[in-house]
């Protein structure tokens, strides 16, 4: 019979906050960056839990809550954003925003830009693929 002890919780816990932390610091996509910054939320979530069952009280496991709910609002907010950045630039690549930093800071240069995006998009009918001529309509009389 194997036990799950405090120390096994602090290991995945601080797995999840590592690997978000690399996946923020390593990738340009937005929306890869926030999923990044969620699964480091959520790897110090797991520590409070932790600590609070280790303990014996609920305060880690109640303030566990305020910050999911807290998480959960930062969510919507950040798609949002998300969308209305990619709505004005077409791409989600972080690199594009440098005109956002403060005037008197130059701008990053990436060493290798990520690929455009192909211009024209393939457009289908909302009822799928339009048939090689129009039906003929007979009327009846």
């Amino acid at each position: 019979m194997s036990l799950v002890t405090l120390h096994n919780y602090l290991a995945v816990a601080a797995i999840l906050f590592a690997l978000g932390a690399v996946g923020f610091l390593a990738r340009r996509n937005l929306i890869i960056m926030f999923l990044s910054a969620e699964m480091m939320l959520q790897g110090v979530a797991l520590n409070l839990v932790a600590f609070a069952r280790y303990r014996g009280n609920l305060q880690g496991q109640a303030f566990t809550l305020f910050i999911l709910t807290v998480a959960a609002c930062e969510a919507a907010i950040a798609l949002a954003l998300i969308l209305m950045l990619f709505r004005r630039r077409k791409s989600l690549d972080v690199s594009l925003w440098q005109d956002l930093r403060e005037p008197d800071l130059e701008p990053i240069v990436d060493e290798e830009p990520l690929p455009a995006p192909p211009e024209v998009l393939p457009h289908l009918t909302p009822a799928g693929r339009e048939p090689d001529h129009p039906r003929e309509e007979t009327s009846h009389v």
